[in-house]
């Protein structure tokens, strides 16, 4: 088991019930997650405790992708980074980040991407590219997800939270450069809208399913 395996393991148990108290998640569809092999999370952004909530949903590590502040916080970032996060440079093309996220791909793990690159107030924002581009050049799978319910999140308002994960995606025969990744990332951002909109609903019947 390597370091971001241990940390995460160790994290599902300190962090894990903090955070089911505090959000009252209900998780759908994470039976969809491939077992084994390299795969990339396309999900939305609405506040901090996105982060959490899907690690505690995931059944495997995900090797989120973060801005550098992070990563590299003279406080925090060794902890951020023990977990596998991958820094990036916003605002700038970082080829770095993007062989990092690659090279995790590739060897077998899970990258979790915000698509929108920053955080949104109300729903899904306009996707960018890098999901689709790594599952393109490596050969992976995406699994779109949405997150629902943090937008109202704040501390004093618990709002309860909801987490679906999507069908994954392959995307054979699109080629490997700005076509293929404008395409791929379009159908990427309809099925995390599709995602949001139902969860809206569920949320609005007030479900109750299992977690």
């Amino acid at each position: 088991m390597n370091t971001p395996d241990v940390m995460w393991a160790l994290g599902r148990r300190y962090m894990g019930w903090p955070t089911r108290w505090l959000t009252r998640p209900r998780i759908y569809g994470a039976e969809r997650v491939p077992t084994t092999g390299g795969a990339v999370y396309a999900m939305n952004h609405l506040h901090w405790i996105d982060v959490p909530l899907v690690g505690i949903a995931s059944p495997r590590t995900v090797h989120f992708v973060a801005k550098a502040e992070a990563a590299n916080h003279r406080i925090v970032g060794g902890f951020v980074r023990a977990h596998g996060t991958i820094a990036v440079r916003r605002g700038q093309g970082d080829r770095d980040a993007v062989r990092m996220m690659r090279a995790s791909a590739r060897a077998g793990e899970i990258v979790g991407l915000f698509v929108e690159g920053t955080r949104q107030k109300e729903r899904p924002g306009e996707a960018q590219p890098g999901a689709a581009m790594v599952a393109l050049q490596e050969d992976v799978p995406v699994i779109p997800i949405a997150i629902y319910g943090t937008q109202f999140w704040k501390i004093g308002n618990f709002a309860q939270c909801s987490v679906a994960f999507g069908e994954p995606l392959r995307f054979e025969g699109l080629p490997k450069g700005g076509r293929g990744y404008k395409e791929a990332t379009a159908e990427i951002e309809r099925r995390i809208n599709l995602l949001f909109d139902w969860l809206a609903e569920v949320h609005a019947d007030g479900l109750e399913p299992p977690l």
